[in-house]
Protein backbone atom coordinates (compact mmCIF):
# COMPACT_ATOMS: atom_id res chain seq x y z
CA UNK A 1 0.00 0.00 0.00
CA UNK A 2 2.73 2.24 1.07
CA UNK A 3 4.51 1.67 -2.70
CA UNK A 4 1.72 2.31 -4.36
CA UNK A 5 0.33 4.78 -2.74
CA UNK A 6 -3.64 6.62 -2.72
CA UNK A 7 -4.40 5.07 -6.35
CA UNK A 8 -3.25 1.54 -5.04
CA UNK A 9 -6.06 1.75 -2.55
CA UNK A 10 -8.09 2.89 -5.42
CA UNK A 11 -7.18 -0.35 -7.24
CA UNK A 12 -7.67 -2.99 -4.21
CA UNK A 13 -10.91 -1.56 -3.74
CA UNK A 14 -11.73 -2.01 -8.08
CA UNK A 15 -10.46 -5.66 -7.47
CA UNK A 16 -12.49 -6.04 -4.63
CA UNK A 17 -15.74 -5.08 -6.16
CA UNK A 18 -14.60 -7.41 -9.37
CA UNK A 19 -13.65 -10.33 -7.00
CA UNK A 20 -15.58 -10.09 -3.68
CA UNK A 21 -12.78 -12.28 -1.83
CA UNK A 22 -10.75 -9.09 -1.64
CA UNK A 23 -12.03 -7.89 1.12
CA UNK A 24 -12.55 -3.82 1.63
CA UNK A 25 -13.00 -4.27 5.07
CA UNK A 26 -9.32 -4.80 5.62
CA UNK A 27 -8.13 -2.95 2.89
CA UNK A 28 -9.84 0.81 3.89
CA UNK A 29 -8.82 0.33 7.70
CA UNK A 30 -5.69 -0.48 6.91
CA UNK A 31 -5.42 2.41 4.92
CA UNK A 32 -6.83 4.61 7.38
CA UNK A 33 -4.20 3.34 9.57
CA UNK A 34 -1.18 4.33 7.15
CA UNK A 35 -3.28 7.76 6.72
CA UNK A 36 -2.92 8.35 10.39
CA UNK A 37 0.88 7.57 10.16
CA UNK A 38 1.16 10.31 7.36
CA UNK A 39 2.29 7.82 4.86
CA UNK A 40 -0.89 8.43 2.79
CA UNK A 41 -3.39 11.70 2.60
CA UNK A 42 -6.61 11.05 4.02
CA UNK A 43 -8.93 12.68 1.71
CA UNK A 44 -6.36 11.05 -1.41
CA UNK A 45 -7.85 7.61 -0.09
CA UNK A 46 -10.95 8.17 -0.04
CA UNK A 47 -11.03 9.58 -3.18
CA UNK A 48 -9.20 6.54 -4.93
CA UNK A 49 -10.99 4.44 -2.88
CA UNK A 50 -14.54 6.08 -4.18
CA UNK A 51 -12.96 5.82 -7.99
CA UNK A 52 -12.13 2.72 -7.26
CA UNK A 53 -15.04 1.04 -6.46
CA UNK A 54 -16.94 2.83 -9.13
CA UNK A 55 -14.58 1.83 -11.48
CA UNK A 56 -15.04 -1.88 -10.59
CA UNK A 57 -18.95 -1.58 -10.62
CA UNK A 58 -18.69 -0.18 -13.92
CA UNK A 59 -16.99 -3.34 -15.14
CA UNK A 60 -19.74 -5.65 -13.77
CA UNK A 61 -22.38 -2.80 -14.74
CA UNK A 62 -21.03 -3.53 -18.24
CA UNK A 63 -20.91 -7.42 -17.65
CA UNK A 64 -24.70 -6.84 -16.97
CA UNK A 65 -25.81 -4.10 -19.83
CA UNK A 66 -23.74 -6.85 -22.19
CA UNK A 67 -25.73 -10.21 -21.17
CA UNK A 68 -28.71 -8.11 -21.20
CA UNK A 69 -32.63 -9.42 -20.52
CA UNK A 70 -33.31 -11.97 -23.75
CA UNK A 71 -29.83 -13.83 -22.86
CA UNK A 72 -30.19 -13.91 -19.00
CA UNK A 73 -33.91 -15.18 -19.85
CA UNK A 74 -32.37 -18.13 -21.99
CA UNK A 75 -30.02 -18.94 -19.05
CA UNK A 76 -33.05 -18.73 -16.48
CA UNK A 77 -35.02 -21.34 -19.06
CA UNK A 78 -32.44 -23.68 -18.63
CA UNK A 79 -32.01 -23.65 -15.05
CA UNK A 80 -34.10 -26.09 -12.43
CA UNK A 81 -36.10 -24.96 -9.91
CA UNK A 82 -36.22 -21.01 -11.82
CA UNK A 83 -39.28 -19.71 -13.73
CA UNK A 84 -38.67 -17.11 -16.39
CA UNK A 85 -41.20 -15.27 -14.60
CA UNK A 86 -39.12 -14.73 -11.89
CA UNK A 87 -37.28 -12.42 -14.23
CA UNK A 88 -39.79 -10.31 -15.00
CA UNK A 89 -40.33 -10.13 -11.01
CA UNK A 90 -37.07 -9.34 -10.46
CA UNK A 91 -37.18 -6.75 -13.38
CA UNK A 92 -39.92 -5.13 -11.87
CA UNK A 93 -38.09 -5.10 -8.60
CA UNK A 94 -35.96 -3.41 -9.79
CA UNK A 95 -37.42 -0.73 -11.40
CA UNK A 96 -39.38 -0.01 -8.39
CA UNK A 97 -36.47 -0.16 -6.20
CA UNK A 98 -33.40 0.20 -8.56
CA UNK A 99 -31.50 3.63 -7.30
CA UNK A 100 -32.74 3.00 -3.51
CA UNK A 101 -31.02 -1.12 -4.34
CA UNK A 102 -27.73 0.34 -6.15
CA UNK A 103 -27.60 3.11 -3.32
CA UNK A 104 -28.04 0.74 -0.40
CA UNK A 105 -26.86 -2.35 -1.99
CA UNK A 106 -23.33 -0.13 -1.47
CA UNK A 107 -23.37 -0.39 2.23
CA UNK A 108 -23.89 -4.47 2.61
CA UNK A 109 -20.80 -6.90 1.95
CA UNK A 110 -21.50 -9.32 -0.92
CA UNK A 111 -24.29 -7.08 -2.65
CA UNK A 112 -21.86 -4.00 -2.94
CA UNK A 113 -20.62 -5.73 -5.38
CA UNK A 114 -23.62 -7.69 -7.28
CA UNK A 115 -26.24 -4.88 -7.55
CA UNK A 116 -24.12 -4.15 -10.55
CA UNK A 117 -25.07 -6.45 -12.53
CA UNK A 118 -28.95 -6.14 -12.52
CA UNK A 119 -28.25 -2.34 -13.04
CA UNK A 120 -27.19 -2.97 -16.29
CA UNK A 121 -29.39 -5.90 -17.34
CA UNK A 122 -31.94 -3.23 -16.39
CA UNK A 123 -30.36 -0.61 -18.36
CA UNK A 124 -30.55 1.79 -15.42
CA UNK A 125 -28.90 4.95 -16.88
CA UNK A 126 -25.42 5.26 -16.41
CA UNK A 127 -25.45 8.97 -14.97
CA UNK A 128 -27.60 7.64 -12.39
CA UNK A 129 -25.88 4.45 -11.75
CA UNK A 130 -21.92 6.16 -11.47
CA UNK A 131 -24.16 8.82 -9.22
CA UNK A 132 -25.75 6.60 -6.80
CA UNK A 133 -22.31 4.37 -6.85
CA UNK A 134 -20.12 6.88 -5.74
CA UNK A 135 -22.54 8.28 -3.38
CA UNK A 136 -23.32 4.94 -1.75
CA UNK A 137 -19.23 4.38 -1.81
CA UNK A 138 -18.07 7.30 -0.57
CA UNK A 139 -20.46 6.50 2.60
CA UNK A 140 -18.75 3.07 3.24
CA UNK A 141 -15.53 3.99 1.92
CA UNK A 142 -15.11 6.78 4.07
CA UNK A 143 -16.19 5.18 7.15
CA UNK A 144 -14.05 2.39 6.90
CA UNK A 145 -10.73 4.69 6.12
CA UNK A 146 -12.11 7.01 9.28
CA UNK A 147 -12.64 3.67 11.45
CA UNK A 148 -8.99 2.40 10.40
CA UNK A 149 -7.68 6.31 10.91
CA UNK A 150 -9.16 6.49 14.50
CA UNK A 151 -8.06 3.04 15.54
CA UNK A 152 -4.68 3.46 14.42
CA UNK A 153 -2.30 0.72 15.31
CA UNK A 154 -5.48 -1.27 16.45
CA UNK A 155 -6.68 -0.93 12.54
CA UNK A 156 -7.17 -4.76 12.81
CA UNK A 157 -10.72 -4.79 14.76
CA UNK A 158 -12.75 -3.50 12.20
CA UNK A 159 -11.98 -6.20 10.18
CA UNK A 160 -13.27 -8.77 13.05
CA UNK A 161 -16.77 -6.62 13.63
CA UNK A 162 -16.66 -6.21 9.97
CA UNK A 163 -16.76 -10.05 9.50
CA UNK A 164 -19.41 -10.80 11.89
CA UNK A 165 -21.68 -8.44 9.27
CA UNK A 166 -20.26 -9.72 6.36
CA UNK A 167 -21.30 -13.00 7.95
CA UNK A 168 -24.40 -11.82 8.96
CA UNK A 169 -25.49 -10.44 5.37
CA UNK A 170 -24.58 -14.31 4.04
CA UNK A 171 -26.73 -16.27 6.32
CA UNK A 172 -29.85 -13.62 5.25
CA UNK A 173 -29.08 -14.31 2.38
CA UNK A 174 -28.59 -18.47 2.55
CA UNK A 175 -31.71 -18.46 4.30
CA UNK A 176 -33.62 -16.49 1.79
CA UNK A 177 -32.42 -19.32 -1.27
CA UNK A 178 -33.17 -21.96 0.82
CA UNK A 179 -36.57 -20.40 1.37
CA UNK A 180 -36.88 -19.99 -2.46
CA UNK A 181 -35.49 -23.93 -3.02
CA UNK A 182 -37.73 -25.07 -0.95
CA UNK A 183 -41.41 -23.14 -2.28
CA UNK A 184 -40.37 -23.95 -5.80
CA UNK A 185 -39.89 -28.14 -5.19
CA UNK A 186 -43.24 -27.76 -3.21
CA UNK A 187 -44.55 -25.70 -6.38
CA UNK A 188 -43.15 -28.48 -8.80
CA UNK A 189 -44.54 -31.37 -6.84
CA UNK A 190 -47.96 -29.49 -6.70
CA UNK A 191 -48.16 -29.24 -10.08
CA UNK A 192 -47.16 -32.84 -10.87
CA UNK A 193 -49.98 -33.64 -8.46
Amino acid sequence: MESLGAPGVGLLVALENVFPPIPSEVVLPLAGFTASQGRLGLIPVIAWATAGSLVGALILYGLGRLVGHDRAERVLDRLPLVDVEDLDKAENWFRRYGGKAVFFGRLAPVVRSLISIPAGTERMPVTRFCLLTTLGSLLWNTTFVLLGYGLGTQWERVSRYADWFTWAVIAVIVLLLVRFVVSRLRRSRARRS
